[in-house]
């Protein structure tokens, strides 16, 4: 798994880390049951802080994406959305969605991105069931 931060942008590090696992599992790159690295080896390989890592693992383990454990290390769970989740995405959504009108981007274009951005993690996507 290559995972890319950009140390100098305002997006805190943490964030950014999280961001990128999140992404990396919508695109099938990690899988349920797949470990992600030791905070001290990703840590290392950034020139971070581990408590940076640590930060992002345990975001993603309060969001249910990961489980934490001291034998087997941060691991991918499998999750299903609920109502809690589904209420607070669609707020992000909307504040994001706001953010491109605002900017002047068109709806259909606003639409297509977003279309275009599902279509790039689709392919590991369950088909819908009848």
């Amino acid at each position: 798994m290559i995972l890319n931060v950009d140390l100098a942008s305002e997006v805190p590090i943490y964030q950014q880390l999280r961001d990128r696992i999140v992404e990396a599992i919508a695109g099938g790159v990690l899988t349920v049951g797949s470990s992600l690295p030791a905070t001290r080896t990703l840590a290392a390989d950034f020139g971070i802080n581990f408590h940076t890592v640590n930060k992002a693992y345990d975001l993603l383990r309060q969001q249910g994406v990961i489980r934490l454990n001291r034998k087997s290390g941060a691991v991918v769970t499998s999750t299903a959305a609920d109502p809690p989740f589904s209420a607070e995405w669609t707020a992000r959504a909307r504040t994001l969605l706001a953010e491109a009108v605002a900017r002047g981007l068109p709806p259909d274009e606003v639409l297509e991105i977003c279309r275009s951005v599902l279509d790039s993690f689709g392919a590991t996507q369950p088909e819908d069931k009848p």
